[in-house]
């Protein structure tokens, strides 16, 4: 699409800021209809903590009702372009044209920013109505974020001649010798930092703890060969944006590393080789009893009043029954303890599954001297990386990044799903000299859940696709072997049994079959009791939102966020929000 000059621009501001007036008027007048009538009878209107203290997208027919339901006790008013950010343009979002600006308003309780997206009613003769609306709560006023201006001055250990300095006051932080925190953060990785960084500058005493050793191991330890799969431009964490000299696509060491600095630099505190033993919840108090066992063997119980698990969607191995696998006398791990194929070069190694693990994991013994074979057990989605970095095109579009995060928050559930179904098909035939090889193979292609690719597949499965950096070519020319799951009678000493009578040896078995969900995370740590009132983890609801992903769940004081780099910096700010508002009695933990 050109670019709009400066005429366009002008327009553009004009007709959003006519729609936000209008708004504002339905709005301060507590006139849902009104408010219902500016939107398309097929729009859609998500909100985040603005005016529910939920993460929740209506759509349609049900605008009206939820602005009845929702208006009364907001106190929303002044809508308007955002002054400073990204002016109103032009664009094509799943395939429709489309006004698009960014706008401020305020709440009873804070400040908000939200994206508007326009377009011709036709039904209506023209008129510009909204497809579109994200309203996000951004800061609650007199506990904004301790940022810029509003920084800690550093008086309290400036030039304190015989007194504690800095270092004095970290090390008494970390040790919570004579305090509990308000929030105990589980698992350090991208997540637990992203909310713990969050909610240590809104001024809540966070812990984490990791079982890890050292900092970014949860990367460090990962196979030798790992990179991230999605460019640095969209990979940034809170407040402290990795260096404009980094490469595109960021080794898992770097990556590591820069987890060690980040907790330095913003202060954090973190236990390593701490583990979460049980945990129990006080409904009287509303305070948890958290055992955790130190890397000395030492017990420690801490009380706080929040647990967030930050464990990650891939955090428990899922191991499925395979018939004989217990008879396997070879060497068998799962996906995620592999490290590199260097030991096993000559030697026969069996991959079970088609998704990135199994692809990365297969690739990489191949390319150590090992003799591979993948065993596919369902049809697996196959993108080539160029194509990959598609959905994130919003990104590459030039405003800043936090606008960007902004316009990837505004998506509400059927624009992302078709949005994504358009980006597959291109995908499927810039890809097809690939795909169509691979099929010719019998490599069992899909289009991804609901025909969306691997993003869908990523949001509702956490898995079953492949980036593809390399492997799918060695499938093609045979020099990684295919055999499917349906073609194996069962596991034996040697390696596998096949139905036509014949046998495949191997020495290795790699499990690359997933992981479990969240749930049971907390079911391990928590009890069933727990696990059951909370329901599953990830994976969409009615609603079209990740289920208790960064939102209250029906366990008072438990949370869950977890997600890619630029999912855990977006909604860290949200989930911090809902637990600042719940420490100032603004909410209750409970979902209501």
């Amino acid at each position: 699409m050109p670019k709009d000059t400066e005429a366009d621009t002008a327009t553009l501001q004009q007709a959003a800021a006519g729609w936000l007036s209008a708004f504002d008027g339905a709005v301060g007048r507590q006139d849902p209809d009104a408010a219902a009538g500016l939107f398309m009878v097929d729009g859609h209107w998500r909100d985040v903590l603005a005016f529910t203290w939920h993460v929740e997208t209506v759509s349609g027919t049900e605008i009206a009702r939820a602005f009845a339901q929702r208006m009364k006790n907001t106190g929303a008013s002044n809508f308007r372009l955002a002054s400073g950010r990204t002016l109103p343009r032009r664009v094509t979002r799943a395939g429709t044209e489309a006004i698009e600006a960014i706008f401020s308003f305020e709440t009873k309780v804070g400040k908000g920013s939200g994206v508007l997206r326009l377009v011709a009613d036709e039904d209506a003769g023209g008129e510009l109505r909204a497809w579109t609306l994200l309203t996000a709560l951004d800061e609650i006023s007199g506990h904004e974020e301790r940022l810029s201006m509003a920084r800690a001055g550093g008086d309290a250990f400036d030039r304190e001649f015989g007194g504690d300095n800095w270092q004095d006051l970290r090390n008494h932080a970390r040790a919570y010798a004579d305090r509990e925190p308000d929030v105990l953060v589980v698992g350090g990785g991208q997540a637990g930092l992203a909310v713990a960084a969050r909610l240590t500058h809104m001024g809540i005493d966070t812990l984490i703890v990791d079982a890890f050793e050292r900092i970014g191991d949860n990367w460090r330890k990962r196979y030798h060969s790992l990179t991230l799969h999605n460019e640095v431009f969209v990979n940034h964490m809170p407040y402290m944006p990795f260096p404009p000299t980094w490469p595109v696509y960021i080794p898992k060491d770097m990556l590591a590393n820069w987890f060690e600095a980040y907790v330095e630099a913003l202060e954090l505190n973190y236990w390593t080789a701490t583990r979460l033993v049980a945990g129990s919840y006080d409904d009287a108090t509303g305070i948890w009893e958290a055992q955790l066992r130190r890397g000395d063997g030492t017990q420690r119980i801490v009380r706080p009043k929040h647990i967030i698990f930050a464990t990650g969607v891939s955090a428990i191995p899922k191991i499925p029954e395979l018939p004989g696998l217990q008879d396997f006398g070879g060497t068998m791990m799962h996906s995620g303890a592999y490290t590199d194929g260097k030991d096993w070069a000559g030697k026969k190694a069996m991959v079970v599954g088609t998704g990135n693990s199994g692809h990365d994991v297969a690739h990489d013994l191949s390319a150590s001297g090992a003799d591979v074979t993948m065993v596919q057990r369902a049809s697996a989605h196959i993108v080539g990386l160029a194509e990959a970095q598609k959905p994130y095109a919003l990104y590459f579009e030039g405003p800043p990044i936090e606008d960007c995060d902004l316009l990837a928050a505004s998506f509400p559930f059927p624009v992302l799903r078709r949005g994504y179904q358009l980006l597959t098909q291109h995908a499927k035939q810039a890809d097809k000299a690939l795909l169509d090889g691979l099929a010719a193979r019998g490599f069992r292609l899909n289009d991804g859940v609901d025909d969306c690719g691997f993003q869908m597949s990523y949001l509702q499965r956490g898995g079953g696709y492949y980036f593809n950096v390399g492997c799918s070519e060695l499938i093609i020319d045979g020099a990684i072997d295919l055999l499917h799951w349906h073609d194996i009678g069962t596991f034996t000493t040697d390696g596998v049994q096949l139905k036509d009578g014949g046998t495949q040896p191997a020495d290795l078995v790699v499990l690359a079959t997933g992981f479990k969900n969240m749930q049971d995370t907390a079911r391990i740590y928590l009890g069933d009791s727990v696990a059951d009132r909370i329901g599953p983890v990830w994976g969409f609801d009615e609603g079209g939102e990740l289920r208790n992903m960064w939102r209250r769940t029906p366990q008072p004081g438990l949370w869950f966020i977890s997600g890619s780099l630029a999912q855990c910096r977006i909604y860290s700010r949200y989930l911090a929000l809902q637990i600042k508002a719940c420490e100032e009695g603004l909410i209750s933990p409970l979902k209501d």
